[in-house]
């Protein structure tokens, strides 16, 4: 039987990906760390190599709000326009004219924390819904990292539908207004720093820059040449809690190992068990979650997250409701970042993984191989 280092290098291999870092853990520690390949430049990946996290980002932020919940400073279900004054008056997508002009009307209820959280406050991403690129008119989308491209109309009314978005960076603002701190230096002071993850980080000093992996981009005939796209962080108007954050799989790891543990790892206790398992639980009833379509193809093909059943989401991450064909058991938590990098926790079997590759676009057909691949590998041993 080969090692899950040999299964992951035969499947990178086959998915012309030039290498990857992956790790597998439990409550009690860290059981494998797999270092395959290199960036594809030529330079040899190694366990501390930085990946920009992008969406991994998501799961960090949405701690960091549950922590100001447990303290009384947020609140789930509260309208969040009293602190976020961006987001009062909203208004749903109801239709679009000859000329291109938006026809909307005013949303049937406030945006909450839980809504943003769950995503299904009914803001989602121009690159996966052509509703709301088309929405902002012949001009397209203001410049990444503005307060300006946070700002559209809704998909549905919120608490209506799942879309997946733009939320979790209203939730990164909702952070800083109830803290009075940054983004950056709340995560780093409650989350962060208490778990040691001294290499995540929204803004990478040169040292750290110089561990950065070299994004790549499928090119037409298949091959991969390297397109250093910077998705994660700190320049721009806001911090981004969608997205801003890169790190190493060591430093992910612990975040996943603290959820495993129910909020807490090594002393540090970063959430209530009782709101672990409320992140952990499906919050969205009926809807259904994981479904992706795509306006940019080359940046992140069409992604359907376990077609065969309704997969749910908590406060934070997908969670399929029966067990998944490659191992993990129901109720497992999982989310990724758009390049390619993965992680899932799975408490019924004490699992945590985490995978970091870096290219796009996201769920490119090689990458999701080498995910299945590595998740079986997981579960053999």
């Amino acid at each position: 039987m080969m090692t899950i280092t040999e299964t992951l290098a035969k499947a990178l291999a086959t998915a012309g990906i030039p290498g990857a870092v992956a790790m597998v853990g439990n409550r009690a520690g860290v059981t494998e760390t797999c270092v395959v390949g290199h960036d594809g430049t030529g330079t040899p990946l190694a366990a501390d190599s930085m990946f920009q996290l992008a969406s991994m980002t998501k799961a960090v932020v949405s701690v960091a709000a549950m922590q100001l919940v447990e303290a009384g400073s947020l609140a789930l279900d509260a309208p969040l326009a009293p602190l976020l004054p961006d987001l009062a008056d909203a208004r749903v997508i109801t239709g679009f004219g000859d000329d291109g002009s938006v026809a909307t009307r005013p949303a049937a209820r406030p945006i909450t924390l839980r809504h943003l959280l769950t995503h299904t406050s009914g803001l989602g991403y121009d690159f996966v819904h052509a509703d709301m690129a088309r929405a902002r008119g012949p001009g397209g989308p203001p410049p990444p990292g503005t307060r300006a491209s946070l700002r559209s109309p809704l998909l549905f009314d919120p608490g209506d539908g799942w879309a997946y978005g733009i939320s979790t960076d209203w939730v990164g603002l909702a952070v800083e207004a109830a803290s009075g701190q940054r983004l950056d230096t709340y995560v780093a002071d409650h989350v962060t720093g208490p778990l040691g993850m001294a290499d995540t980080m929204f803004t990478l000093d040169a040292a750290h820059k110089a561990r950065l992996v070299t994004n790549m981009a499928r090119q037409p005939d298949g091959r991969l040449a390297p397109f250093p796209i910077t998705i994660s962080g700190g320049a721009g108007e806001f911090l981004s809690g969608g997205a801003g954050l890169s790190g190493t799989a060591g430093d992910y790891m612990r975040f996943l190992r603290m959820l495993l543990n129910g909020g807490s790892l090594d002393g540090a206790v970063i959430l209530r068990p009782e709101s672990v398992a409320d992140m952990a639980r499906n919050q969205i009833g009926a809807l259904r979650a994981g479904v992706m379509e795509t306006t940019l193809p080359a940046f992140s093909a069409r992604v359907e997250w376990f077609p065969d059943m309704t997969a749910g989401w908590g406060l934070g991450f997908l969670i399929n409701p029966e067990p998944g064909g490659d191992g993990r058991a129901a109720g497992s938590l999982f989310w990724a970042g758009i390049c390619n990098t993965y992680y899932w926790v799975d408490p019924a079997s004490d699992v945590a993984a985490v995978l970091m590759m870096q290219l796009l676009p996201f769920a490119d057909a090689g990458a999701l191989s080498v995910l299945s691949a590595f998740e079986r590998a997981v579960y053999s041993r």
